[in-house]
């Protein structure tokens, strides 16, 4: 068993199975088209996380739940909030799909808060990766009041 090789990239014959050759080979190709890059899930939803926190408005990403969960985690850890809570992607080979999870300041107008955030994380996640992504689903779980108290900043009832 053996992978063939095209002779007009550079060579004839064939080469040993276990090999996936994917492009062009040989000296006569460029080098960018030699190889293949693959971005994990992780990766994005990072770029998408930062992205939809950059827009005016955001008060932060997550459900209920996982912003409690978080919090929680996060106080007893000492580590920084995750960046991808609120996130989740699906990754090919050569698009993404985004969903977030958000909560919105109140008095901010929701419609235009979508588009904002949708431009924002198309640009960035398509600049970065190279991927293109074909939709940015948000879901708004939630309108942060003036007056209310974060969870994660509020140090609890005991500390």
């Amino acid at each position: 068993m053996s992978d063939t090789f095209n002779p007009a990239a550079g060579g004839s014959g064939s080469r040993p199975a276990g090999r996936a050759l994917s492009g062009e080979t040989g000296a006569g190709t460029a080098p960018e088209t030699r190889g293949r890059t693959t971005i994990a899930d992780s990766v994005v939803e990072k770029i998408a996380g930062m992205a939809t926190r950059e827009v005016a408005g955001i008060h932060s990403l997550g459900s209920g739940m996982s912003r409690t969960l978080g919090a929680v985690t996060d106080k007893v850890s000492g580590a920084r909030p995750s960046v991808s809570r609120g996130v989740k992607v699906e990754v090919g080979e050569r698009q993404a799909a985004v969903d977030l999870d958000v909560v919105v300041e109140y008095g901010v107008a929701i419609v235009d808060l979508a588009a904002d955030v949708r431009i924002s994380v198309i640009t960035a996640v398509e600049r970065m990766t190279g991927l293109e992504v074909v939709e940015v689903n948000i879901t708004v779980d939630d309108v942060h009041l003036p007056d209310e108290e974060d969870d994660e900043e509020d140090g609890g009832r005991v500390q």
